[in-house]
């Protein structure tokens, strides 16, 4: 059997413990927009007010940072397979609480815990994989395929707002966070229960053992020892250069997001149009994870990589050239979604389960995750004013630079890799 045919046959085998980490991932997209998607229909069932739906929706961009932040602790105390296990039944009571709240404060404490527990489980669930996986090859693939599960929830969220969105009073808004309930129970049952992943836990957890013997080391890994130890300067490169692509490449990624819709409205597009809009062009971005999750653990990631982030660049001057018109918008727009999934979060998750030892990379990654939220939510607060037609145009010159600015941490990154021999591109 040739080396292609067994790293198949191994992405083949953990698969399934891939899913398992990427129904996380849906999750996580899955509270964000369903939230987004649902929140006026909280406002009028609950009868909340303007300002109670801004506190609402700001307490779940940061919560899950916070979660984010806190993923590395909560490894250290509770363990990193026990975390895995159990966060989404942390997140499974936060929604339910959602669903049977009747007030402003019950909603309000239901959207904070599942944020905790959303924002907590993804670094989690890919160190989990990474550390689970049996090489490099094999986890780069996993972990890059979890990003296509993000792009489901995203899309499965609109899809299932959009067909509850006629339901009187919030009825309609608890069958959604009633869904993401059930998902959740079945993720904690099939990831607590199953044996096939509590053997893949014990053979990942004594390779690492092993490696350690190998290297002869006898000083515990930690934050400290990595980024003050004597490849410190190593440790520092790979991480500030992941912190600017990522921070750059979400600041966008958010935007779009968010105000995709806002944006299309603005150059008159109907609401209906807008919304038809967003779910055809998170089909494309679906499609594009995709495309990329089949080359992460091979030799056309780097090239993947330079032709997404070119398309992101070249999307930001189109749309900067066609501000005011929209069919040209919703094609740029189209372009740049294709190129923010081929150069984007996939690659970031996979560089840092790659350039970190398995010890810090809950930590460092809950870091960067959270980091880069409290970015965005502090950025969301004056985006509507650089999407109006009169300022668009200036504003995407603005985004090209930011692309362009990832894109040289990217480039970074890659020649890092390369240097210290992480893979064979």
């Amino acid at each position: 059997m040739n080396n292609g045919e067994t790293s198949t046959s191994m992405v083949k085998k953990y698969r399934p413990l891939a899913v398992a980490a990427g129904i996380g991932s849906i999750l996580g997209s899955g509270i964000i927009v369903g939230l987004s998607a649902t929140i006026t229909v909280w406002q009028n069932g609950l009868g909340l007010t303007n300002s109670q739906v801004g506190i609402i929706s700001g307490a779940l961009t940061f919560a899950i940072a916070i979660g984010s932040l806190l993923a590395g602790q909560i490894t250290k105390y509770f363990g990193l397979v026990k975390s895995f296990n159990w966060l989404n039944l942390i997140y499974a009571i936060g929604a339910l609480i959602c669903v049977f709240s009747n007030n402003y404060i019950m909603l309000l404490i239901g959207v904070i815990i599942t944020g905790l527990a959303s924002g907590a489980d993804l670094p989690i669930s890919l160190t989990v994989v990474s550390h689970d996986a049996p090489d490099d090859k094999t986890s780069a693939s996993l972990v890059s395929s979890t990003q296509i599960f993000w792009q489901i929830g995203v899309f499965m969220s609109y899809v299932c707002a959009f067909i509850v969105s006629k339901m009187a009073g919030a009825s309609g808004a608890r069958i959604v966070f009633s869904i993401l309930a059930i998902f959740a129970l079945i993720t904690w049952a099939w990831r607590t229960f199953s044996t096939k992943f509590r053997a893949f836990h014990e053979e990942g957890e004594q390779r690492r053992i092993d490696r350690e013997a190998a290297s002869q080391t006898t000083e515990k890994v930690s934050i400290k020892t990595v980024f003050a130890g004597a490849n410190k300067g190593r440790f520092m490169a790979f991480f500030f250069s992941i912190l600017i692509f990522y921070v750059c490449w979400n600041l966008l990624a958010n935007t779009f997001g968010q105000f995709q819709t806002f944006t299309l409205v603005q150059t008159h597009a109907s609401q209906s149009f807008a919304t038809g809009a967003g779910i055809v062009l998170n089909f494309i971005s679906l499609l594009a994870t995709m495309a990329f999750a089949s080359v992460a653990g091979g030799k056309y990631r780097n090239k993947f990589f330079l032709v997404g982030i070119t398309v992101q660049f070249l999307a930001m001057l189109g749309l900067a050239m066609s501000s005011h018109s929209l069919w040209p918008i919703v094609i740029t727009i189209g372009c740049y979604n294709i190129g923010n999934n081929i150069a984007g979060e996939a690659m970031y998750k996979v560089w840092t389960q790659e350039a970190f030892p398995v010890e810090v990379r809950a930590s460092v990654q809950g870091f960067i995750n959270g980091f880069s939220r409290v970015c965005c939510g502090l950025f969301a607060l004056i985006t509507p004013a650089l999407v109006v037609p009169s300022a668009i145009r200036n504003t995407m010159f603005g985004f090209a630079a930011i692309v362009f600015i990832s894109f040289v941490a990217g480039l970074t990154m890659m020649r890092l890799e390369k240097k210290h021999g992480i893979n064979n591109f």
